[in-house]
């Protein structure tokens, strides 16, 4: 077998992926399905970080939160992807994947705070780390979060999960004729103004020389294919 094209990833997984076909929460199920992918990609010797949201958890609150301080509802955001930080962990545990998390706001009785070295090290010994929390502050998202973890630990590749199979040039639901793109400049996704990272994150990623690519976390092996170089999903680079 060929050898990966990435040894050190940084995977950005939606909160929303975990709901599966369920309004909010979290679906067994699908995590099963998503933790299956993850352990593809590791049993390579890739190493791995991720970066999880909290949509599927703050979606349930989100009525509720309505008309509340932006910076109030953000830090309940936090809360919400350590939560699904805890959740991922423990069934990679269970798959017998070797999961820490670190998040970004202290809550040291539960999980341990982001210590940039120590994160480092965990996946030079192999251990996956998910980073929860975002970025610690308000007013960034989960996006901008996956560009900076992955510049810090020395990703070489984010991949950012999504339910499409890459970059399209119309959505695809709506519009048949819709064609994907297999590569991309960050500046022509700028001009074409295709939203596929928020801006603060894209720019971070494109001023980094920080490769993205854009494939569906729901096609089976994709994950694994993007790593091994293959042509899948849409390549975003400098």
């Amino acid at each position: 077998m060929t050898a990966p094209k990435y040894k050190r990833i940084l995977l950005k997984l939606s909160g929303e992926a975990l709901m599966g076909g369920d309004p909010f929460g979290i679906n067994r199920q699908t995590i099963d399905r998503i933790v299956n992918e993850v352990a593809q990609v590791m049993a390579l010797g890739v190493e791995m970080g991720v970066v999880i949201g909290g949509g599927n958890i703050f979606r349930g609150v989100a009525l509720g939160a309505a008309g509340m301080d932006r910076a109030t509802a953000d830090y309940m955001g936090m809360l919400a992807t350590i939560m699904n930080a805890l959740a991922l962990a423990d069934v990679m545990r269970q798959k017998g994947i070797n999961a820490r998390v670190q998040s970004a706001i202290n809550i040291e009785q539960i999980v341990e705070p982001y210590i940039r070295p120590k994160a480092i090290r965990y996946l030079e010994e192999g251990k996956l780390v998910i980073f929860a929390a975002g970025t610690g502050n308000p007013f960034f998202t989960t996006d901008t979060a996956a560009a900076l973890r992955g510049t810090e630990i020395g990703a070489e590749m984010v991949l950012k999960a999504t339910k499409v199979d890459g970059v399209y040039t119309d959505d695809p639901n709506t519009n048949p004729e819709a064609t994907r793109y297999d590569r991309l400049s960050f500046d022509e996704a700028i001009v074409k103004n295709l939203k596929i990272m928020d801006a603060t994150a894209f720019a971070l990623c494109r001023d980094q020389k920080l490769p993205l690519t854009v494939f569906s976390i729901f096609k089976p092996g994709a994950m694994k294919r993007v790593v091994m170089g293959e042509d899948e999903g849409t390549l975003v680079h400098v």
